[in-house]
């Protein structure tokens, strides 16, 4: 016999940590995600079973065998299908009622403001590498005043920033204009990540290649990516507790056993972040000479707390 769904059961044990009233609020908000590999799948399936009731879900590209380690939708039987469609029928198998708007062209510029339309909240699920679509939904967002999260797996841990409407925007925080490509993936990294924690660990540098758009990742960073943003919509849909927003941020990093409160006034433009962008550009944007030194030193990007 098949099962017949119940929302207020299948998600009765989060009552206790919510409300039943407020469960029904997270009921009828709309969670927009850009993205569905390897933090945006997990985005998705955590919002669902915490009981959010509608998504906005964009996503262009098909899995393959290299998502294996980290993405929520990556198996054999998903191999070379749309990661939105194996997303939503994932998200639909936990919660059938879903009402769910999918953009299976991405996110850009030219669609932006609808993609938010209806979002209560935007949570970032894109490549690390996609500056220009990110910087699109992140304008439109600070225009909208769409409170937008980005959670970004670092080794084996989190690195948290929330921009909500009337602070800090996304544009001032990293101050990419007018940069290069490659510059502007190093001023995201350093700019995600004040702290530093996950530096240490990094046993291959080399595996750090911007100019080809790779870098290592663990299943454990996406998940824990998941679990913090997860909290922080909560706590914003709620209006419940304090959240701290840009340049204020949080880094969790489970292997060094440690967080840390971050607060960069003026983003990227603060003298710690200048500094640590400077260092990076001979670490990461001059790899001969770069990668030649950190064979005995290791990373040379310092940890600044």
């Amino acid at each position: 016999m098949k099962p017949i769904f119940d929302y207020d059961r299948a998600f009765s044990r989060n009552i206790g940590w919510v409300t039943e009233e407020e469960q029904q609020q997270l009921r009828g908000k709309r969670v927009a995600i850009a993205g569905l590999g390897g933090v945006g799948g997990s985005h998705l399936l955590a919002l669902t079973r915490l009981g959010i009731g509608a998504f906005n879900l964009s996503d262009f590209d098909s899995f393959g065998i290299e998502n294996f380690n980290r993405q929520a939708g990556a198996r054999m039987s998903s191999v070379a299908r749309p990661k939105l469609d194996t997303l939503v029928e994932m998200a639909q198998d936990i919660n059938p009622a879903l009402d769910i708007r999918t953009f299976p062209s991405g996110v850009s510029e030219t669609n932006a403001d609808d993609f938010l339309d209806g979002a209560s909240i935007y949570v970032d699920g894109l490549d690390f590498f996609a500056v220009k679509a990110r910087r699109a939904v992140f304008a439109a967002c600070h225009r909208l005043g769409v409170p937008a999260t980005t959670a970004a797996p670092l080794g084996m841990g989190t690195a948290v920033l929330n921009f909500l409407p009337g602070r800090m925007s996304f544009e001032e925080y990293f101050r990419l204009e007018g940069r290069s490509e490659q510059e502007q993936y190093l001023r995201f990294l350093v700019g995600l990540s004040p702290a530093r924690l996950h530096q240490g660990y990094l046993m291959d540098p080399s595996r750090v290649d911007l100019e080809a758009k790779k870098g290592p990742s663990t299943p454990m960073g996406c998940e824990l990516c998941a679990g913090v943003a997860a909290t922080q919509v909560l706590k914003i849909l709620l209006n419940r507790g304090r959240v701290l927003a840009a340049p204020w941020g949080l880094h969790f990093d489970a292997y060094e056993n440690r967080l840390a409160k971050t607060w960069r006034p003026g983003g990227n433009h603060h003298p710690l972040q200048l500094l640590a962008i400077m260092l990076g550009k001979r670490f990461l944007l001059n790899r001969p000479r770069a990668l030649e030194s950190s064979q005995n030193s290791g990373p040379v990007l310092p940890r600044l707390t």
